[in-house]
């Protein structure tokens, strides 16, 4: 009996060993706080940001929610691995410790990696989860950049203040590219890095908080997004290899038509808001600003976000 029990011990450290070799075993990764069950998938879908990144959503207090990453990791079949953290910025990815311990968050609400009290970025938490599960990871995704410029929309000079903003967001996502695109090599994975901007919410000043708000306003945002935030953000995302950039801002959604080069002028109804332009038509559809004057998406943006991704995934 003795004897018998020592042989299928070794036989199981041997198939253990065999599976871990042969990366059929999940471990957890060097930032996570515990070991969370996976999917039978067919590889890893690492996803950092800020509160897009998270699915936050205003309602109910305001919670983070399934977002757009749950869409892209259905449609895509991988495990999902969210390290995003609500109130990111371009600067706290590579800077603050933690998401919540730092005093941002939410983390998100779906396959979140808690790197709180482990002395890691975003960035780097990330890195170490790449470096932990070498060619397992297919898919990173990155939503960064609005909270670096939202006090702008405060400015009675919105267009310098985003100008001024221009170069960090520029410096620090080409620095948070290039970090995921050398642990990306070093595990031996060639996935995709797709980077997305934002819907232009504040088109939706043009009917918050009443009707005829600031046309001046929402005409502003379209030059900050069109000719600053925009190129900057698509020149980090595309700066390395396998990277590519979302303009989620540009994308036409139903009601908008293919060459509306001025998004303003075009128009159509929605109650209770009367007759407005398409694109800001849009704005209300898929976000909470025109309603709460918040600049968050709603399920339909996030699934809209979802979908613009996963067209930009199979077309490379």
């Amino acid at each position: 009996m003795h004897n018998r029990s020592a042989t299928a011990m070794v036989r199981t450290v041997l198939v253990v060993a065999t599976m871990a070799a042969a990366g059929l075993m999940v471990a957890p990764g060097i930032s996570q706080a515990g070991t969370r069950a996976t999917h039978a998938l067919s590889g890893y879908y690492v996803s950092l940001g800020d509160s897009y990144s998270v699915g936050y959503q205003p309602t109910g207090g305001g919670v983070a929610t399934a977002g757009y990453t749950a869409y892209i990791a259905k449609k895509q079949k991988l495990q999902l691995e969210n390290f995003g953290c609500g109130g990111a910025t371009t600067a706290s990815l590579l800077n603050a410790l933690g998401c919540t311990e730092s005093g941002y968050g939410p983390e998100a609400a779906s396959d979140a990696v808690n790197y709180d009290n482990v002395n890691e970025t975003q960035v780097q938490a990330a890195v170490a989860f790449i470096a932990a599960h070498p060619s397992q990871v297919k898919l990173v995704t990155v939503s960064i950049g609005g909270n670096d410029v939202t006090a702008c929309a405060a400015d009675p000079n919105p267009i310098p203040c985003v100008v001024a903003a221009q170069s960090a967001i520029t410096s620090n996502v080409t620095a948070t590219v290039g970090d995921l695109s050398s642990a990306l090599t070093s595990a031996g994975d060639h996935a995709q890095i797709v980077g997305l901007t934002y819907p232009d919410v504040l088109l939706g000043s043009e009917v918050y908080p009443t009707v005829g708000g600031s046309t001046t306003l929402a005409t502003e945002s379209i030059t900050a997004f069109d000719v600053l935030i925009n190129p900057a953000l698509k020149a980090a995302y595309t700066s390395v290899p396998g990277g590519s950039f979302v303009n989620v801002t540009s994308a036409k959604y139903k009601m908008a038509k293919e060459g509306d080069d001025t998004p303003l002028t075009k128009t159509t109804t929605l109650a209770p808001y009367g007759t407005i332009p398409r694109a800001v038509w849009e704005i209300c559809t898929l976000t909470y600003f025109c309603s709460q004057g918040n600049i968050h998406a709603n399920t339909a943006g996030y699934t809209f976000i979802g979908k613009l991704a996963v067209a930009d995934i199979k077309s490379h």
